[in-house]
C-alpha cells in the first residue's frame, strides 16, 4: 500500500494542474502566435493593395498608351503580390513585337505561379496545431482521470483522500481541456479569416488580369 501511494504521489505531482500537457498546448499555442503574425504581416500588410483603386490607374495608363509609367507604378509597389504579377504582364508586352496574347498570358501565369504559393504558406499550421492544441488537451484529460480513478480504487485509501484525489484529478483533467480549447479556437478563427482574404487576394488577381491582358491585346 505504501509502495503504491509513493507511486500515486510522485505520478500526481508530475501531472498536478496537467503540467507536462500544459506546458505543451503552450508550446503549441506561442508557435501558433508567431506563424499568425508572421501572416498577418505578409498578407495583411506586405501583399494586400486596393485592387480596384490600383487597377484603375493601370488600366487608365495603357489605355492612354502610357505603358512605361504603368510599369513604374507596378515597380514600385512589386513588394505586393497584384503589381508584381501585373509587372510580369506589361514586362512581356512591350518586349513582345507582335504582342501575342497567349505570351503575355503565360508570362502573369509565371507570376501568379510565385505569388500564389507565397501567399498560402504556412497559414494551414494554423489549422494544425488548433487539432494538436485540442487533441493534447482531451490526453492530458483522459490521463488526469485515469490518475484520479486509480487513487479511488486503491485500497487502504481513507475515503477523505480518495475524495481529494479525485478531485484534484478531475481538475487536473479539465484544466488541460480548457487550455486546450484557448489555444485552438483563436488559431480556427485566425485561420480562417487568413484564408478568406488569401483567397480574396487570389480571386482580384484572376479578376483584374484578365481584364487587363484583354486591355493590353486590344489596344496595340
Amino acid at each position: 500500500m505504501d509502495r503504491f501511494m509513493n507511486q500515486f504521489g510522485k505520478s500526481f505531482a508530475f501531472s498536478d494542474d496537467a503540467a507536462f500537457f500544459m506546458y505543451a498546448i503552450a508550446i503549441f499555442g506561442a508557435i501558433a502566435i508567431a506563424i499568425a503574425i508572421e501572416r498577418f504581416y505578409y498578407i495583411m500588410v506586405r501583399s494586400n493593395v486596393n485592387a480596384d483603386k490600383f487597377m484603375a490607374e493601370i488600366r487608365k495608363l495603357v489605355a492612354g498608351g502610357n505603358m512605361d509609367r504603368a510599369i513604374a507604378l507596378c515597380d514600385k509597389g512589386k513588394q505586393k503580390a497584384l503589381p508584381f504579377v501585373v509587372l510580369r504582364g506589361l514586362k512581356r508586352a512591350i518586349e513582345s513585337d507582335t504582342l501575342d496574347f497567349r505570351a503575355i498570358q503565360n508570362a502573369v501565369d509565371e507570376g501568379t505561379l510565385e505569388v500564389i504559393p507565397k501567399l498560402q504558406e504556412r497559414t494551414g499550421y494554423l489549422s494544425m496545431f488548433a487539432n494538436v492544441a485540442t487533441l493534447t488537451g482531451l490526453m492530458g484529460t483522459i490521463y488526469g482521470l485515469i490518475l484520479a480513478f486509480q487513487a479511488v480504487s486503491g485500497e487502504g485509501i481513507p475515503e477523505a483522500d480518495k475524495t481529494k484525489f479525485l478531485a484534484a484529478g478531475i481538475s487536473a483533467a479539465m484544466n488541460t481541456t480548457i487550455f486546450g480549447l484557448m489555444v485552438a479556437i483563436p488559431s480556427l478563427i485566425v485561420y480562417t479569416y487568413l484564408s478568406n482574404r488569401t483567397t480574396k487576394i487570389i480571386d482580384e488577381m484572376d479578376e483584374h488580369l484578365v481584364k487587363l491582358i484583354n486591355l493590353i491585346t486590344g489596344n496595340r
